[in-house]
């Protein structure tokens, strides 16, 4: 994917090797788009592969009247509900940067999937509704950026739509997510009457023209001072009164803006737009790339841990070190044409060459020694294979044991180690699932496999009877929708689905055999072998908690 210029391994200087490394990372910028359900994040990401010039006409995450569909919807089930189920990952080139996107799903149920990615993601996006403003999701999202040190800009869309006053929306940023707001421009006009963006910075506005219906093509844009006499006639007396307004009050009272603090989680830059009909879309990914953070160092765990668990932290350089990776997301079956299962991998540090021999770790333990001879890019389906990569960018490798989480590395010298863990979530709903034909019970327990080990669903046993049949277990009930969708469309299972009766749970820490349940509550054992207590209240979590002083739940593993 890069035009900069490319030094083979050996045919340069070590201080030459560093120098183009560094170029190539600055040109990175990784992030994931984060949205509460239907603010129209899929539909941002299809506009800036239709800016990049990699798409000529734009598909709407909707089939409006048997248009296209959204590109990074790849799933046929997200295509016919218009909702992002899976993470997907994206790569192209944007006015000289390699920009890799990380389209999460807005839907709660999905939400430990979108966890694992921000992992991936050195900024993110955030797109709120401009009638709605800040969302359920979009808190929890938020949350988990504010927690990773992920930076965040922030994106009102549907400004031509009926919507809330813009000075409340950045408001409601400030008061309900903790952080600065910072607006670099402002609509001009607002519903029918959106017609563009002032730049607070340069002085100018940005008046568009739709081109193409549904958005399908660029919006056509003409730049002009503020206090060009020809901005009256082109945007009219009462728009223009009362932006002047509006922009005097963000000047005496508005936060101004600092890259270092937006860098350092304490501003975000806001931007006002309309993903639907482009207006303001090229000004804000063009403010992206200038502001948004290139890929830097990050965190491992030096292997083995000390005698007594305790972990020794190692500071990954993305220039200093050789080239290491971790896994996180795994997905099967894009294709109907390949029918494979591919590990998504962040680059974290050094230059990936094609062929390139790697030590594979899994949970701490080193596993083997695989050669990445198949690495590709991808947009939704379309798979390109590529020579070399760079920390920051996400490659696909066809997946023959990788499990998410795993870390890929070339080992220099004596010290091994592994990225950090992702996070992992207590289930919040159970079912039992079995195939209806008994027949196809070997193509079911294949998918079930399969589906399990990127993270769709966790497969759990009966601590007392665990040669009895497994039952699933997800965060969300949207989840066993998609699994049984998925079963049938991808292994010809049709499956038979029994809700159990519980509603949260927790990983047991202390001895399981001294462990005293109340009689509703269940012990199951999941696929890593650690004891999993199923309730069906938090009454009941609490009451275990108070008769079994001796042990404790884990929220997370």
């Amino acid at each position: 994917m890069s035009d900069a210029p490319t030094v083979s391994p050996g045919s340069a200087s070590p201080s030459t090797e560093a120098a183009v490394l560094r170029a190539e990372i600055a040109r990175r910028r990784t992030f994931a788009i984060i949205a509460h359900p239907d603010a129209g994040k899929t539909t941002l990401t299809e506009k800036l592969l239709l800016y990049s010039g990699l798409l000529r006409t734009a598909g709407m995450v909707k089939n409006r009247k048997g248009g296209k569909m959204a590109t990074s919807d790849w799933m046929a089930m997200e295509q016919e509900r218009g909702i992002s189920i899976t993470a997907s990952a994206m790569q192209f080139q944007y006015k000289g940067h390699v920009i890799n996107v990380l389209d999460t799903p807005g839907h709660q149920d999905f939400s430990e999937d979108t966890y694992r990615t921000l992992t991936a993601a050195d900024s993110a996006i955030m797109v709120l509704d401009a009638a709605k403003g800040v969302e359920v999701q979009t808190r929890k999202l938020f949350a988990v950026c504010k927690l990773r040190g992920i930076p965040v800009l922030t994106f009102i869309n549907k400004c031509d739509l009926p919507g809330r006053d813009p000075l409340e929306l950045l408001t409601e940023v400030e008061d309900v997510l903790g952080i600065q707001a910072s607006a670099i421009n402002w609509p001009i006009g607002s519903g029918r009457d959106f017609v563009g963006v002032a730049e607070r910075d340069s002085k100018q506005m940005l008046v568009f023209e739709k081109m193409a219906a549904a958005g399908a093509a660029r919006a056509g844009m003409r730049k002009l001072a503020l206090d060009d006499p020809a901005a009256l006639a082109l945007i009219g007396q009462e728009r223009l009164a009362k932006l002047a307004e509006d922009l005097e009050m963000l000047a005496v009272a508005g936060n101004p803006f600092s890259r270092e603090a937006f860098l350092a989680g304490q501003i975000t830059p806001v931007f006002f737009g309309s993903a639907l009909t482009n207006f303001g879309i090229e000004p804000f990914y063009d403010a992206f790339v200038d502001i948004a953070a290139a890929p830097s160092a990050r965190l491992a765990d030096v292997l083995p841990p000390a005698a007594d668990g305790r972990r020794t932290e190692l500071r990954i350089d993305p220039v200093e070190m050789p080239f290491s990776a971790y896994v996180f997301k795994i997905q099967a079956n894009m294709d109907p044409r390949h029918r494979d299962s591919l590990a998504f991998i962040r680059i974290c540090s050094g230059r990936f060459d094609r062929d390139v021999v790697v030590k594979h770790f899994h949970r701490g333990e080193f596993v083997r020694e695989v050669r990445l001879s198949r690495p590709t890019t991808l947009v939704a389906r379309e798979r390109t294979t590529l020579d070399a990569a760079y920390p920051g960018d996400v490659v696909g490798l066809v997946n023959s044991g990788f499990a998410i989480g795993d870390t890929i590395a070339v080992i220099s010298g004596k010290i091994q180690f592994e990225h950090k863990p992702l996070p992992s979530f207590p289930p919040e709903v159970f079912a039992r699932v079995s195939p209806i034909d008994l027949g196809r019970r070997k193509a079911f327990d294949k998918g079930l496999t399969q589906l399990a080990t990127e993270g769709a669903v966790q497969i759990l046993r009966s601590a007392h009877n665990p040669m009895a049949d497994p039952f699933v277990a997800a965060v969300g009930r949207l989840q066993f929708e998609v699994l049984q969708y998925r079963l049938k469309d991808e292994y010809a299972v049709e499956t038979r689905l029994e809700p159990l009766p519980f509603s949260c749970s927790g990983w047991l820490v202390g001895d399981p055999t001294t462990f005293a349940p109340t009689p509703a509550t269940t012990l199951a054992v999941d696929s890593r072998g650690r004891p999993v207590a199923l309730f069906p209240s938090e009454w009941d979590r609490n009451y275990c908690a108070r008769q079994n002083p001796q042990h404790s739940f884990v929220e997370y593993a």
